[in-house]
């Protein structure tokens, strides 16, 4: 069987920086309607959307599954507050991430009760920014599974971590601190890979390809992302950076080092995961819902090519895959 796909709707909308809620109505059940897509990622900045949650809650295509993640808050917050995050070694920023993951969890059941669609991720991050810590992450997971998140699974959304001889973009923990930390948590927690944000951690694509199969090797990985890393500075912005830039086939300008090879050994590498995604964003020509579904539907094109090579040369073609979370 197949892997699902979820697609980033935020990395390809509009809406969270100039809300049009018309745009919005047809962009999001469109991009469900892709081949093999089963849902989308949505952000949470504080609550379910930037503009109006209520709206999000009747408009979110019936039957979508979601993968909400917090980075964007994340973000926020770190820039605010130097020592927030889930990994924090301060107990006032660990326990105030906590706090907020508990205001998620809430939207969590929200959405459950009030909403056509189904929450599957929820995606974490272990912040703070260069100096988290692997123990008080630990802590933090421990209360996090003791809490009901329904039908949903955790998530640690590795993102790049600090790494000698290059400034960082996110600079949290490790790959194998986030493992060792998953591994000593009470409830189950799962891994998800983002091929972007490891090569702006690696900034070697052949490496990007060895830190997925290291993640498929725990036995912990859930899911993996295809989303692009840039170079050179280009109109996705400057090198090095988290824009998500396209697949470099369906968009040569963008100076990505993701390409169709890369984005083939990657599937490979992630040994029958369940789940991928695609994550990148919309070209600045892109000016309608169709512009954006065109966009998308380029680059997921090179994913299920990829995708259906590697299941149908695999000696578990056509097996329902174990998973990823053990």
């Amino acid at each position: 069987m197949h892997p699902l796909l979820l697609i980033s709707a935020y990395a390809a909308s509009p809406a969270h920086t100039q809300w049009d809620p018309a745009f919005e109505a047809e962009l999001l059940p469109a991009l469900c309607a892709l081949p093999s897509v089963g849902g989308l990622e949505v952000p949470w900045l504080g609550g379910l959307h930037p503009h109006d949650s209520g709206w999000f809650l009747h408009n979110v295509p019936s039957g979508a599954q979601l993968s909400l993640t917090a980075l964007p808050w994340v973000m926020r917050r770190c820039a605010a507050t130097p020592g927030y995050g889930l990994a924090s070694g301060e107990p006032e920023g660990r326990l105030a991430a906590v706090a907020d993951l508990k205001l998620l969890n809430a939207d969590v059941h929200t959405l459950a009760e009030h909403s056509p669609a189904e929450v599957s991720f929820i995606a974490i991050h272990t912040a703070p920014r260069g100096s988290g810590d692997r123990d008080a992450f630990a802590r933090s997971l421990d209360e996090l599974t003791s809490w009901d998140w329904g039908e949903a699974r955790l998530v640690i959304e590795h993102c790049d971590a600090v790494r000698d001889g290059h400034r960082f973009e996110k600079g949290f923990l490790a790959l194998q601190e986030e493992i060792e930390a998953l591994e000593r948590a009470s409830g189950q927690v799962d891994l998800w890979m983002n091929w972007g944000r490891s090569a702006i951690e690696l900034r070697d694509a052949d490496a990007v390809t060895e830190q997925i199969a290291q993640a498929a090797e725990s036995g912990h990985l859930a899911g993996l992302t295809l989303s692009g890393a840039a170079s050179a500075d280009g109109p996705y912005g400057t090198a090095w950076t988290d824009t998500h830039p396209p697949i470099v086939e369906t968009d040569p300008l963008s100076r990505s080092i993701l390409d169709g090879m890369h984005v083939a050994a990657a599937i490979e590498a992630a040994r029958q995961v369940p789940w991928l995604g695609l994550k990148v964003s919309r070209k600045a020509s892109d000016r309608t819902a169709v512009d954006v579904v065109t966009t998308i539907a380029r680059n997921l094109e090179i994913i299920l090519d990829a995708r259906d090579s590697h299941s149908d040369n695999s000696p578990t073609a056509g097996r329902q895959p174990d998973g990823a979370g053990g």
